[in-house]
């Protein structure tokens, strides 16, 4: 069942629950809502901008917790629909049009595509813009004969998907070559190596999926017992620093404010699971896009026509995914204060480069501990 508040002509709360909402429990919406009163229509007329129904957005997982809190039982979901105005624009990857709104709202009406079978690799990896190499794409046209049959577009989107989210852990550990010399260690020893011969103040590193490094001494003012109520005291601790980077590229390529702000996220849930007693102190983005074109005066962006996005655009990119990092960010407080932006584009035989497969990179982050591991880099 699904129940409405608010006014029709502004916004609209859905609220749908497994059972017949009572009185109390009215009341308790009304007020949660801003004192938007109860629709009594099971269908009300207009046209609204809300969530796409086949994601259950965050706002409505913080929304139903809330009504738990409030000792409200049985909801299921509350999503919040904007009247539409004339000619206003919306993100698709994130919202849809409603012409009305009745107890079918949060139905799905989407019949699954059929799985295809890829008979051309490479050329459906440049159909979707994959961003499979030549020997990606040679090691699944031989995967394809070694099993004996085509390769379906699910696995290929799959395994490209996987070779970039979120490092190439196969190249970092591969067999390393320079000037046709192969090195006796891969590139991720050569750069573990320097943190091995030169320990320096590091605690923990390439461990936890965060490293750590020895911290000023820092004066506390904190409840002298965390099990229950107590005085304040002061007293110094050693500190320690967390420091981690996170890519979150393909989520961000698709969608850009989500895809961003969940990378920003990853990295602050890893710092936070990897000691105790931490604080969240700042945040940093790294965004690395094709050419914006924002503006018609940048005559080097006009060495060769827009490429037709199969996602975003890169100004759509650098706007969105900026945004989503910021706020993700500001809901832990930590505050996002640096961060760099490279958009690329280049011309070399007769080949066009780019990052067309957008780089974006959350971290630089720093948070204190009281505690953390005291194993040592081994």
């Amino acid at each position: 069942m699904i129940y409405f508040f608010g006014k029709p002509s502004t916004i609209v709360y859905a609220v749908q629950i497994n059972k017949k909402l009572n009185e109390i429990d009215q009341k308790k919406l009304v007020w949660l809502f801003g004192n938007n009163s109860l629709i009594n229509e099971e269908k009300i007329s207009g046209d609204f901008i809300g969530p796409r129904i086949s994601m259950v957005t965050p706002w409505s997982t913080n929304a139903v917790e809330i009504t738990q809190n409030m000792d409200i039982t049985g909801i299921i979901r509350i999503e919040c629909f904007n009247s539409k105005k004339k000619d206003i624009s919306f993100d698709p990857m994130l919202f849809e049009a409603f012409h009305g709104l009745d107890q079918s709202v949060f139905k799905i009406h989407i019949t699954p595509e059929p799985i295809i079978q890829i008979s051309d690799v490479d050329a459906y990896n440049k159909q979707e813009g994959l961003a499979l190499s030549s020997d990606e794409v040679n090691y699944l046209v031989q995967l394809s004969k070694k099993i004996g049959r085509k390769l379906t577009d699910s696995e290929v989107f799959g395994f490209s998907q996987v070779n970039s989210e979120h490092c190439r852990h196969k190249i970092f550990n591969g067999q390393f070559v320079i000037d046709g010399t192969i090195k006796k260690e891969s590139l991720f020893q050569m750069i573990k190596k320097t943190s091995k011969i030169n320990l320096n103040n590091i605690i923990s590193a390439y461990k936890d999926n965060v490293a750590f490094v020895s911290g000023p001494k820092i004066e506390q003012f904190a409840p002298k017992e965390g099990t229950g109520p107590s005085i304040f005291e002061i007293k110094n601790v050693d500190s320690i620093i967390s420091l981690k980077a996170e890519t979150h590229n393909f989520p961000t390529t698709v969608e850009p404010f989500n895809g961003a702000a969940t990378g920003s996220g990853g990295e602050i849930r890893d710092r936070l699971a990897g000691g105790q007693g931490s604080l969240p102190l700042a945040g940093t983005a790294v965004y690395m896009t094709p050419y914006s074109r924002i503006s018609k005066d940048r005559q080097w962006e006009k060495g060769f026509p827009e490429r037709n996005w199969l996602y975003q655009t890169p100004i759509d990119l650098l706007i969105k995914a900026s945004n989503g990092a910021s706020d993700f960010g500001n809901k832990f407080g930590q505050p996002l204060i640096a961060g760099s932006v490279l958009t690329f584009e280049h011309l070399e035989n007769d080949q066009r480069l780019g990052y067309d497969k957008v780089i974006m990179l959350a971290g630089g982050d720093w948070l204190w501990h009281q505690r953390a591991s005291n194993e040592k880099n081994s």
